[in-house]
């Protein structure tokens, strides 16, 4: 018989569903605690919207948040060059490990 341990069990769940087990498996706490610092290394002048975007996080991974409702809607408002795709970006990536698993919507059209 093979032993099945807690690496096997969370690489079967990855490839079945897509969701990166492994990486959220792999010491949470510590990655949340720096997960602020970590994108604003990555993005510049975006501050407060890091802050309350991580904020938002924190609070659904420490379970204090309604589980019917989802971590949170992010809307990125403003002009051309402030980097909302790249903050965007960046926390997919930070979270799901690619920026597939983002919903981008571009309201441009509508501007007047």
């Amino acid at each position: 018989r093979e032993l099945v341990d807690d690496e096997k069990v969370a690489e079967v769940v990855a490839m079945m569903t897509g969701v990166p087990v492994q990486r959220i498996a792999q010491a949470e706490g510590s990655r949340l605690l720096r997960m602020g610092e970590e994108i604003k290394d990555s993005i510049i002048g975006q501050d407060e919207a890091i802050a309350k975007i991580v904020k938002s996080i924190q609070r659904n991974r420490a379970g204090l948040k309604d589980p019917n409702k989802p971590i949170g809607t992010f809307v990125f408002l403003g002009p051309t060059g402030v980097g909302k795709t790249q903050l965007a970006k960046v926390l997919a990536t930070y979270l799901f490990d690619t920026t597939e698993n983002l919903i981008r919507i571009d309201m441009s059209e509508y501007m007047e």
